[in-house]
């Protein structure tokens, strides 16, 4: 008969030395955080002052607090502050939305843009405008539902004691393909009008920007991201698998249902407000991964991650070239080399989508 196995407690230098990794890692995510809220404060004042006009940043800041300022009350406070405003809170709601997938799923390919989610809002963009010649509060409304119903539609059939991610995401990856069919129909019957606004629409674009427009998308992210930031720890949890997730005492199917809501929210609402911007919720997740480092939360550093990418990206396209180019053809030129190296990477690594 063997001797029992003794456990022992561990040693205090093992302790402290834990307690000075959770210490170290903290700190590193503040840094992070603090650096990337200040480069979105930067580029949010760089989109404000620059463009076809310079206005200095007195100049700026008046208008911005009300004042009327001759040229700039117009061309900033008219044209360039809702574009802006929308840039910060689009690619908020995206990264933070994309995130919440990546990390529930535990898969980088588990984003709205891959598992139909946009695809589903586009969709029901370009029926709305194209077929049924609905108003643009109408298209954004329909947008919302789509989305909305698309990602039931996915957790719905993914579901067989409880959700797996891979699962999950060929279902979505399934559903976008026969969504995007029927984008292509859809415009395949347009007539031109028609078919230049649906293609300003769906390619994800920043133009023309009302604050009736922002309004709405930035009242979803007001309400829904402390939704999902409330269920940061559970949302750790789920990464170590349901069953552990289970141990501790988290809920598994309510707190993810949760976060779908919240998420696919935020999605169908900034969708709604500028088009599918592509790849800004498939790369903040990496890219906030990537700087922070791991152990720590990413929903924040992520937002901002998406924020920062949008405003760059929206820039880069206005004035970097000799033709303008919208937001969401800059961002695919960014995510598409992107997706490809991770399936490449996955598929050298012998792993599975």
């Amino acid at each position: 008969m063997s001797d029992p196995v003794v456990t022992r407690p561990p040693t205090v230098p093992t302790v402290h030395a834990v307690a000075r990794g959770r210490v170290r890692r903290a700190s590193r995510r503040r840094l992070v955080v603090l650096t990337l809220a200040l480069l979105v404060v930067a580029g949010f004042v760089v989109s404000l002052m620059f463009g076809q006009t310079f206005y200095p940043f007195d100049d700026v800041v008046r208008v911005v607090l009300g004042e009327q300022v001759p040229g700039a009350s117009f061309t900033v406070g008219r044209l360039r502050l809702p574009r802006a405003v929308l840039a910060v809170v689009a690619g908020f709601s995206f990264g933070l939305a994309g995130v919440t997938f990546q990390t529930m799923l535990r898969n980088p390919l588990a984003s709205p843009d891959v598992i139909g989610i946009s695809s589903g809002a586009s969709a029901a963009a370009a029926i709305a405008i194209v077929t049924l010649s609905l108003g643009e509060t109408a298209v954004s409304a329909l947008a919302i539902v789509a989305g909305l119903g698309v990602a039931l539609l996915v957790y719905g059939l993914a579901f067989k004691d409880g959700v797996v991610g891979t699962r999950l995401i060929l279902i979505g990856i399934g559903i976008a393909a026969m969504l995007d069919s029927v984008i292509s129909y859809v415009m395949s019957q347009a007539a031109e009008w028609d078919f230049q606004e649906a293609m300003r629409w769906l390619t994800g674009s920043l133009n023309g920007t009302t604050w009736e427009q922002v309004v709405p998308a930035a009242v979803a992210l007001a309400l829904l991201a402390p939704v999902l930031l409330s269920q940061s720890r559970n949302l750790s949890a789920l990464q170590l698998g349901d069953d552990t997730a289970s141990a501790l005492g988290v809920r598994v199917e309510r707190t993810r249902i949760t976060v779908i809501v919240a998420a696919v929210g935020l999605i169908a609402f900034a969708t709604s407000a500028c088009g599918p911007i592509a790849f800004v919720a498939f790369l903040s997740g990496p890219i906030a991964a990537r700087i922070v480092g791991p152990g720590t939360s990413l929903l924040v550093p992520a937002g901002l991650v998406g924020s920062l990418l949008v405003l760059v990206a929206d820039f880069t396209g206005q004035y970097a070239f000799d033709t303008r180019f919208p937001v969401g053809v800059v961002t695919g030129v960014l995510g598409a080399p992107y997706l490809v190296h991770l399936i490449i990477r996955t598929n050298r690594a012998g792993g599975s989508l």
